[in-house]
């Protein structure tokens, strides 16, 4: 059986048993709140892992894109849900065609997606169901006030084809508590409306484990939980030994006791931080941090007595994995040193 030390660099290697013990422990705490759990796979985008969550209990997966999608449903996932608009005749036709082989759900905000829903599905007798995406402090998607959620939901409600789903949101980290009294708001005035309101999808890992004691969500849509990553183990979330990604790198270079070179730069590790003022640091290395990219170089800081030899080969631990998986065309899945298999990322740089 190969080894890590058989593999070229820069790879990504996953380690299995750290994924599936933070899956069970998600799903269990899904469990125990009375959430449905609806994982986002923009983290792996991966059928394997998808199928890992399906079979631990979840009710359906979370696709950004309908290429991702369509990727999912041909490897045998069935209830997907898109929380995008999705615009443009391409765009449905792709859509419609994805609506006839799985259970589907998407998102609206706006009369400009809900008019070229209506128009692409009219089938009373098969409808889409849609969902009114709520900007409840994000600042991103999403309509700004519970009026408007109504006045939309009303149109769902009439059009032929479509059918109201609910409500869906994705929350700012550390600001669940406002999110969670806008949803309120909202099905209080739905329900005064005469709409019901079964479903209400929010998201973002770090925030799934706070207290739910008579929320009103009822789905929950966490991605990065699977690998976890340093962005992650600064929001609690775990700690770095239950990260389950980290990238294979090799040093090229150590021009000065504090400053070593690997052969991993932004386009191995990524420079989005997430906020964190490093890009990611190595595991077993004490204090070994990776304070600058460039494109094929990743600039390593040294503190104390740490050192490293040019060829040593290292584990970066990146602050945010979701976005360095789409940057490799395959993934090594190890037990410990021992590289189990290798696998296609099957749903990379599909963006439309």
């Amino acid at each position: 059986m190969p080894t890590i030390h058989d593999l070229d660099t820069p790879s990504i290697l996953i380690d299995v048993a750290r994924a599936e013990a933070n899956i069970a422990r998600a799903q269990a705490h899904a469990d125990k709140n009375g959430l449905k759990l609806r994982p986002h796979i923009k983290t792996h985008k991966l059928p394997y892992w998808a199928k890992k969550q399906m079979a631990a209990g979840a009710v359906g997966i979370t696709c950004q894109k309908i290429g991702e999608a369509e990727v999912m449903a041909d490897a045998g996932l069935t209830d997907i849900f898109l929380p995008y608009n999705i615009l443009g005749r391409a765009k449905l036709e792709r859509l419609k065609a994805l609506h006839g082989r799985v259970t589907l759900s998407v998102t609206a905000d706006s009369m400009d997606t809900l008019e070229g829903l209506a128009a692409a599905f009219t089938d009373a007798g098969h409808p889409l169901s849609v969902l009114v995406e709520c900007d409840t402090g994000m600042g991103r998607c999403g309509v700004q006030t519970a009026n408007e959620a109504v006045a939309l939901a009303r149109l769902i409600d009439k059009a032929g084809g479509l059918t109201f789903g609910g409500l869906m949101t994705y929350p700012a980290a550390g600001r669940a508590a406002e999110a969670e009294a806008w949803l309120a708001t909202a099905k209080q005035a739905l329900a005064a409306s005469g709409l019901a309101c079964e479903r209400i999808s929010s998201g973002g890992t770090p925030d799934m484990w706070r207290s739910v004691d008579a929320s009103v969500v009822t789905e929950y849509r966490p991605g990065t939980y699977i690998y976890l990553d340093r962005y992650q183990v600064a929001k609690g979330v775990g700690t770095l030994d239950d990260c389950a990604l980290t990238v294979l790198a090799t040093v090229v270079s150590h021009p000065t006791a504090t400053r070593a070179i690997l052969d991993s730069g932004s386009k191995a590790l990524s420079s989005d931080t997430l906020g964190l003022k490093d890009f990611g640091e190595l595991m077993g290395v004490p204090g070994a941090l990776v304070t600058g990219l460039s494109e094929e170089h990743g600039t390593v800081t040294l503190s104390g007595d740490g050192r490293l030899r040019i060829g040593e080969r290292v584990r970066v631990v990146p602050d945010h994995c979701c976005v360095v998986t789409n940057l490799f065309n395959e993934v090594n899945l190890i037990d410990d040193e021992k590289v189990l298999e290798t696998l296609p990322v099957a749903a990379r740089g599909l963006m439309t």
